[in-house]
């Protein structure tokens, strides 16, 4: 989606404010505009601030859910499979206030796939945030390991947060660094 979009909620839906990362509900018949889709989150203008509505929520703003790579796999589910889904999936996690995947952007340090039983796994992420206050890093988080948790035999998914080392636009793919404007 590249046009912002006026969208009349067509039901009750939870949203939060970004940058904080305050939940709100907001309210069937209420008018809201689409920014960005990305991820299958949204990030709209409500009540004149900036908010996150989830992928589950697509529907009270007319649209249709977009499912995640792991939905339609079909193949066996070992190591190297997960690992792979496991960054695909990461490439749908999105900073609402930047239209960069987590990846590109240079936010996930580490993504580790272990054996967790037989047939299943468990996978660990370390991440950052592009400044230690965000009041969104709770959420991305949780987008990330919900994310995690659908691929074929993940049975546990951890994402810890960490500021060291601190993030810098350095980390940033080339291609990140030109969709931003920071080339």
């Amino acid at each position: 989606m590249t046009e912002r979009e006026n969208v009349v909620l067509s039901r009750d839906c939870k949203a939060l404010f970004v940058p904080l990362g305050i939940q709100v509900n907001a309210k069937k018949g209420t008018e809201v505009t689409l920014m960005q889709q990305l991820g299958g989150s949204y990030t709209v203008l409500l009540e004149g601030q900036m908010a996150r509505i989830d992928a589950k929520d697509a529907d009270a703003l007319g649209k249709t859910r977009i499912p995640l790579p792991a939905e339609s796999y079909r193949g066996p589910a070992s190591l190297a499979a997960v690992q792979d889904l496991a960054w695909q999936h990461l490439r749908t996690c999105y900073d609402p206030e930047i239209p960069v995947d987590i990846v590109e952007l240079g936010l996930v340090y580490d993504c580790t796939v272990a054996p967790a039983g037989k047939d299943m796994h468990r996978v660990d992420v370390k991440m950052t945030l592009t400044a230690p206050g965000c009041g969104m890093g709770d959420v991305i988080a949780e987008d990330v390991r919900e994310k995690l948790l659908v691929i074929p035999s993940v049975i546990d998914a951890t994402v810890e947060v960490v500021l060291d080392p601190p993030w810098t636009a350095d980390m940033m793919s080339e291609a990140a660094r030109l969709q931003t404007g920071m080339m």
